[in-house]
């Protein structure tokens, strides 16, 4: 019997982890292994990270349609048709785009907030070309930017979900309010307000009201700033149903998206 099926989003994340442990191993420590194995005078070749740890350079699955998103076909036969350090950057591009989608075939059935924040768990980690290539550390774990209601989807299925979103065009990974139906918004900002700036970031700014912009549905929602940190530019917001985000002020200040409202 194989390994169980990943259902909570816990367990598709370490399933992650443990395939890219696995492709990275093949293209660092067992790079002259996994070299040879890719034989450009066999057939179309696969590499394979599994759910135990393990990597193979194997033939595509023969079922149709295959139990799990397949890697890209035929890596082999490029192999000397390229300088060696640019082939094994190419394997790690497709081993990348391989995992995202083995993530999101096992993540298809929760909703946005779900694959936010499984995205937000997944993005701690350099990708497996910024690691081969030399760009970042294997070890290197980035500052993860979690969505408001990641700790309720963890380890557990959807709730139902009311109409809600992802992350915009601004890269916050958080959801709007899920009682969004009584929150008030508008489609333009009030003329009270002002776009947020960089010197306006204080602890000033703890106590103040404003409106923040979401581009999926073109409304501004009205918050009131609940804690500042001019360090790390991070803060928390609450919304008028009583919810709170967290907000990167990198991320919101140059796309314009938070009007500061007069006192």
């Amino acid at each position: 019997m194989g390994p169980a099926i990943p259902k909570t989003l816990d367990d598709i994340y370490n399933d992650y982890t443990i395939r890219r442990e696995a492709l990275l191993t093949a293209l660092t420590d067992d790079a002259t292994e996994f070299y040879e194995a890719c034989d450009p005078g066999k057939d179309n070749l696969c590499l394979y990270g599994h759910a135990d740890g393990n990597w193979t350079v194997d033939l595509p699955a023969d079922e149709v349609p295959p139990e799990l998103p397949e890697p890209v076909l035929g890596i082999n036969f490029a192999r000397d048709g390229m300088e060696r350090r640019d082939w094994m950057a190419l394997c790690a591009v497709h081993s990348d785009a391989w995992l995202m989608s083995v993530l999101f075939f096992y993540a298809a059935r929760f909703d946005d907030s779900g694959r936010a924040e499984l995205f937000s768990l997944v993005n701690q980690h350099p990708t497996v070309y910024e690691v081969v290539t030399g760009r970042v550390p294997r070890t290197k774990i980035n500052k993860r930017k979690q969505p408001v209601y990641g700790k309720a989807y963890a380890g557990a299925m959807p709730a139902p979900a009311s109409r809600g979103t992802g992350a915009g065009p601004t890269g916050r990974l958080a959801s709007r309010p899920r009682a969004e139906q009584q929150a008030p918004a508008a489609d333009r900002p009030l003329p009270t307000g002002r776009k947020l700036t960089y010197d306006d970031v204080s602890q000033a700014l703890v106590g103040r009201q404003a409106e923040l912009y979401w581009p999926d549905d073109g409304k501004w929602y009205l918050v009131e700033i609940h804690s500042v940190d001019p360090d790390t530019m991070e803060a928390k917001v609450q919304y008028a149903t009583g919810e709170f985000e967290a907000l990167d002020f990198d991320e919101v200040i140059p796309s314009g998206h938070m009007s500061l409202l007069a006192r």
